[in-house]
């Protein structure tokens, strides 16, 4: 297996630009530093200060956070199926709402968990949170034949449930009937597994029990990092033939260029635009974390920040996706909802890599995420019914978790 780095760099001519942008400097006397320059220093040294992000970072928390509060639903879930247009998402009633709800409900209840935030509106959240997911979860189930929507609630669920063990550190009871109902996701993750080995959400093959349909990459991915959450927070033996059945499938959509194919057939067409790297852009960086959350020597650290460093200078396409109403129209039939999924998993990513790698990605990747926040404190990349903010805010707060300067 060799992974390998593109580089696109685009560069305008020295001479056309010392011809289009000369600056006028009036004459200083000598010794005296222009007004200019001194400005040009104090912003690079106010770009390089640790406080300085730190600060954007808690800020744009704040507003997350209260944004979340405010959008809470009186039930502890976030999110509706009241907001719908011309083009919307399969969804089966009720049961793909009802995975909708619940995996935007633990996003969202992952998110305030991380932040830190502790004031006591944020605790009443939270409060609302868990007893909504405590309450739904064991009751989330496969919508109908064709959707499998459920498989996003089940792993979401896992990760909430793991930010919740640390949150009630020290109350063994209540530790307890986390585990309890992780363990019963683990056990419906099971259920929901591929034919062909790891996990999807659509079966358009035959409607078996067992569903007969084509796995994807990344949502294979989502599910082996939920179920590496099980293993390691709640001691869960997990079962070794799923995991490596799921773990043979995700290897067999890998590309020796680091992509991954989007689905199981898609191995087959690998110059297709979705399946290249710019179209790879988001499910690498889950896949690379899944894997080497099960030990694979290949995705090594440098594989693993080559990745991350092409997503800070090629984030563009994955933007230009974002808030098209229509899934796949853009370059590299990118979706919107690639991109905050993508920046989620890149905030796993960095938290492997070595401190020296981090300290030079930090800041452009908080950036990126930092200047898409909405006027009303929110993030969101795809107009999914009601619940594309708080799935999205949920998203973007873990990950701004992972970018604050140590």
């Amino acid at each position: 297996m060799r992974a390998s780095t593109l580089a696109l760099v685009l560069s305008w001519p020295l001479s056309a630009l010392a011809q289009t942008a000369a600056p006028v400097v009036e004459a200083k006397p000598e010794g005296a530093t222009p007004a200019v320059e001194t400005q040009t220093e104090a912003a690079a040294a106010a770009a390089n200060d640790p406080a300085v992000l730190t600060k954007e970072i808690d800020t744009a928390i704040q507003r997350g956070v209260d944004f979340l509060i405010a959008s809470q639903n009186p039930s502890g879930s976030w999110g509706s199926a009241t907001l719908t247009k011309g083009l919307n998402i399969n969804a089966p009633i009720p049961g793909a709402h009802h995975a909708f709800r619940t995996g935007a409900s633990a996003l969202a209840l992952e998110g305030l968990l991380k932040s830190g935030d502790r004031r006591p509106a944020t605790v009443a959240a939270i409060e609302k949170g868990e007893a909504w997911l405590f309450d739904q979860l064991p009751r989330l189930r496969r919508a109908e034949q064709l959707t499998i929507y459920n498989n996003w609630g089940h792993a979401y669920g896992i990760r909430a449930l793991a930010e919740l063990n640390r949150y009630h550190a020290g109350n063994a009871s209540k530790q307890a009937a986390i585990a309890r109902l992780a363990e019963q996701q683990v056990e419906m993750l099971y259920r929901y597994e591929y034919l062909n080995g790891g996990w999807g959400y659509y079966d358009f093959v035959a409607h078996t029990q067992k569903p007969s349909g084509s796995p994807t990459s990344f949502t294979t991915a989502t599910v082996l990092l939920a179920l590496r959450d099980a293993r390691d927070t709640f001691g869960i033996q997990l079962n070794e033939r799923v995991v490596q059945r799921a773990l043979r499938c995700l290897r067999q959509q890998e590309i020796p260029d680091g992509s991954f194919a989007y689905s199981l057939p898609h191995q087959m067409a690998p110059r297709r635009g979705i399946n290249r790297p710019a179209g790879s852009l988001a499910r690498s960086q889950a896949c690379n974390v899944a894997l080497r959350a099960f030990d694979d020597e290949d995705i090594t650290d440098e594989r693993v920040v080559a990745w991350l460093d092409r997503l800070t200078k090629r984030d563009g396409f994955l933007s230009i996706g974002r808030k098209r109403p229509v899934p796949h129209e853009t370059h590299f039939q990118i979706s919107g909802y690639f991109y905050f999924y993508g920046h989620y998993y890149a905030s796993e990513a960095f938290s492997i890599i070595p401190e020296k790698d981090r300290s030079k990605l930090r800041e452009p990747l908080a950036k990126l995420l930092l200047e898409k926040q909405e006027k009303d404190g929110s993030w969101w990349d795809y107009p999914l019914y009601n619940y594309h903010k708080p799935y999205g805010t949920g998203y973007v707060l873990t990950a701004l978790s992972r970018y604050r300067p140590e």
